[in-house]
């Protein structure tokens, strides 16, 4: 499974919720590459899922990524593992 993060630059934003993700998808065990990007590059790479901030709902939305996460607040791990392992699940359901 492959999983982008999209901010703007593709360097801060981005990178924190990758950092996040990779320790959910360790500690769960599921086998997936996250990569953060920026916004242009987003639209060309291939992914199962998306996960960004919410106010770049628009920009990551509608495209070819069935799956799209968007987090509120960034710093709460709590929502940002709820709404991927949610996400996650329903791969396999």
């Amino acid at each position: 499974m492959k999983i982008v993060t999209v901010c703007g630059m593709g360097l801060g934003t981005s990178m924190m919720l990758a950092m996040q993700i990779r320790q959910i998808v360790a500690d769960e065990g599921i086998d997936a590459t996250v990569d953060p990007v920026d916004l242009g590059s987003f639209k060309t790479m291939p992914a199962d899922m998306v996960v960004s901030p919410k106010d770049m709902e628009k920009q990551v939305s509608g495209g070819k990524v069935k799956h799209v996460v968007l987090i509120d607040n960034l710093i709460d791990k709590n929502e940002v593992k709820t709404k991927v392992l949610e996400a996650l699940r329903s791969f396999q359901g």
